[in-house]
């Protein structure tokens, strides 16, 4: 006969708000790291190391290591930041805007003060319709190097901004007409 009075470790382990929280982390970091999002999967497989049930841990870390060698090896691709802009700018121009801009905060996150990055950061947000984050960009871009006001007035992939008064007042300043 079986003791009713302690839980089965099957029930157990599910009715424990830590098993299930780690449970959510893995299933998140795995379906982030099948989308092959791998930065966004690497604190998800921490989360579930620091404070999962061994079974996960374990899994977590296999997958925990190839997130680091996949990362370790989109680093290693290219041999400055400016080569991996303009990889990112040619996945603008293929239409993958959606690696463009991974790619594009990825190269942020090493090296924010990057005026290009912000100037092309900006562009991206102009051609996929994001006017407010587009202005914020710019103004970065030329917050960190006034050349770039300049190159915004001569821009096509601005024309979408154009007849926008925010977009005017940013590319000529008071005084520059």
């Amino acid at each position: 006969m079986k003791n009713s009075s302690h839980p089965s470790p099957a029930k157990a382990s599910t009715e424990d708000p830590r098993f299930a929280q780690a449970v959510q982390a893995y299933e998140q970091a795995l379906k982030a790291m099948q989308a092959q999002k791998f930065d966004r999967a690497k604190p998800l497989f921490d989360k579930v190391i620091a404070s999962g049930p061994k079974e996960l841990v374990d899994r977590a870390l296999v997958h925990l290591n190839i997130c680091n060698q996949q990362l370790s090896r989109v680093q290693n691709i290219f041999a400055n930041c400016e080569e991996h802009y303009d990889y990112a700018v040619s996945l603008m121009n293929m239409g993958d805007y959606v690696g463009a801009r991974e790619h594009l905060e990825l190269i942020l996150k090493e090296d924010p003060k990057l005026d290009f990055v912000w100037y092309g950061l900006s562009v991206l947000d102009c051609l996929t319709g994001r006017a407010q984050e587009s202005l914020q960009h710019l103004g970065e871009a030329i917050r960190l190097n006034p050349g770039n006001r300049l190159q915004a007035r001569n821009d096509s992939d601005f024309r979408n901004m154009a007849d926008d008064p925010r977009f005017t007042e940013l590319i000529y300043p008071e005084g520059t007409v």
